[in-house]
């Protein structure tokens, strides 16, 4: 009798346990889900999706998530690879990381902001997949309210109509870049557009110790060496992206012709799966890959786009005019000065990697008219590199050290008239 009164103490206080989490859970979710001092009457806060969960094998999936207010969401779908792409409103992803750890129909799944106001889920699925079936249900205990979605595979012939038949294309505001036009730059001016890699949903790679995400870490760098350039004479330089947001690739590039740029710089902090491997690498453009790493990287980096659930369209075919092919030359004649002005900087004063200019096919130093160069300042899966990536100090110094090889790659470029 002892025994069966300690199981139902036991129980009991399971179930308390619970039930104070999942309040907790809620008055932290509606705590943060309240308007800041500076925010206008009529402007709501993001939703907060603060559960989530997952079960399913190979042919059904269901996945639930639990949300502080009833949430408004639409449903895409994206071929080749295959995804399966929720649009909601902006909402603060309050969610463990192993809530959504992929299982069934999926293989991955991302989440986070896709622009202004919008925010995404992104299923990449084994093969072609539906959502049969997506409501939206009140908590029983007033909590909030939870997506129910129930995914199931089916033929190909069934996903390419539901392509066919969906309006959405993969743009609009969920990948809009809200950018005034820039004004043209006074005369004289050297122009620099600082691309801070990643952002949004596009998390980027993961410190092997601290977690932090490489988006975190390029947006720090970026605004540090926006800051060090400007303070150059005659020198302005500007970022693509100033806060935690998606930008499509093409999106990077085009902020940097409207904004009049002479050069264009990508910083990253990749991983790799040698942990060893450490060290500065600065990347051009090219269609054939200097290496297996520098191809390795180049086709991660290029998936940035398919990561946040953009479908990815097949570019129109250039006018074969000769003027736009020597444009494209001289652009990626200066883009590789450029590089090794930089490695030139760093050699004796930062660790580099073996033979640190390489070359590959990287989307985002498409620009025919912007040098451009992809720095990878270090590799967030080294020990030693991830320190100094977090270091406020060392980012100074290679600020300092990228203005110096700006200086004097612009020195050049005005001596040969450029």
């Amino acid at each position: 009798m002892r025994a069966t009164a300690n199981v139902v103490r036991s129980l009991w206080a399971t179930a308390t346990l619970r039930r104070a989490a999942r309040s907790l859970a809620v008055l932290f979710a509606l705590v943060a889900a309240q308007p800041s001092p500076g925010m206008a009457a009529d402007e709501e806060a993001p939703l907060l999706a603060f559960g989530a969960r997952i079960a399913g094998d190979d042919a059904r999936t269901r996945l639930v998530i639990a949300f502080d207010r009833k949430p408004d969401f639409s449903i895409h779908y994206v071929a080749d690879p295959v995804r399966v792409v929720v649009d909601l409103p902006e909402t603060s992803f309050g969610l463990k990381p192993e809530s959504l750890e992929p299982r069934g129909l999926f293989n991955a799944i991302r989440y986070g902001g896709v622009g202004a106001g919008a925010s995404r889920l992104v299923l990449s699925a084994n093969g072609p997949t539906e959502i049969t079936e997506a409501k939206v249900m009140p908590e029983e205990d007033g909590s909030g309210f939870r997506l129910v979605l129930d995914a199931e595979r089916i033929d190909r012939g069934r996903f390419e109509r539901l392509l066919n038949e969906q309006q959405w294309k993969g743009t609009g505001r969920a990948v809009k870049a809200d950018r005034p036009a820039a004004p043209p730059p006074k005369a004289g001016t050297f122009v620099i557009a600082v691309d801070a890699g990643h952002g949004g949903i596009d998390t980027g790679a993961v410190g092997a110790t601290s977690k932090i995400e490489e988006k975190h870490i390029t947006l720090d760098f970026a605004r540090v060496l926006a800051e060090t350039l400007n303070r150059e004479a005659g020198v302005e330089a500007f970022l693509t992206r100033d806060r935690d947001e998606f930008l499509s690739l093409a999106q990077r590039v085009q902020i940097a012709r409207q904004g009049n740029a002479h050069l264009f710089i990508s910083l990253h902090a990749d991983t790799l799966r040698q942990k060893d491997i450490r060290g500065a690498t600065v990347y051009t453009i090219s269609d054939r890959a200097s290496d297996h790493l520098a191809a390795e990287l180049a086709q991660r980096e290029n998936l940035s786009d398919e990561i946040a659930g953009v479908a990815i369209e097949s570019e129109p075919p250039e006018v074969a005019d000769i003027l736009i092919d020597l444009t494209r030359r001289e652009t990626q004649a200066f883009s590789v000065s450029l590089a090794r002005n930089v490695v030139t900087s760093f050699e004796g004063q930062i660790k580099l990697i073996n033979n640190p200019h390489r070359h590959a096919g990287f989307r985002v130093l498409q620009a025919p008219d912007v040098p451009s160069v992809l720095l990878e300042l270090g590799f967030l899966s080294n020990e030693e590199d991830e320190k100094l990536l977090l270091d406020a100090e060392w980012r100074k110094k290679v600020s300092g050290l990228i203005a110096d090889a700006v200086r004097r790659y612009r020195q050049a470029a005005v001596a040969n008239g450029g």
